[in-house]
């Protein structure tokens, strides 16, 4: 099984999104989206709770559950997760156009 390993500069989304299909593929494949999802939010509850209470590793532990879940549901749905971000992130704020965004504090970019 070829795992891609991290860059220099730190691991990839695209990179990311491998090793957990490698790794969960079969059973993320069985699970499907609609179960999946519900984990994703279970892992935000205990991000919320992190947050709240709990010490800087538990919180950096449960961004990395939320993240490594996100990149599993997008595996299922066949979404290219760091093309998407690049796409509508890779240049400014999709609200405004412009770097650093320029919108209202109020608004959501």
């Amino acid at each position: 099984m070829n795992v891609p390993t991290p860059t220099a500069s730190g691991l990839t989304l695209s990179a990311l999104q491998t090793i957990i299909l490698q790794m969960y593929g079969e059973k993320d494949a069985a699970r499907g989206d609609a179960a999946t999802f519900l984990w994703l939010t279970e892992e935000f509850g205990e991000l919320a709770t992190a947050l709240r209470s709990g010490t800087r590793d538990e919180l950096a532990a449960e961004m990395a559950d939320v993240l490594a879940w996100l990149a599993t549901l997008a595996n299922i749905r066949g979404i290219d997760l760091e093309a998407a971000v690049v796409r509508k992130y890779g240049r400014a704020c999709p609200g405004c156009n412009a770097m650093p965004c320029a919108c209202d504090p109020a608004e959501k970019p």
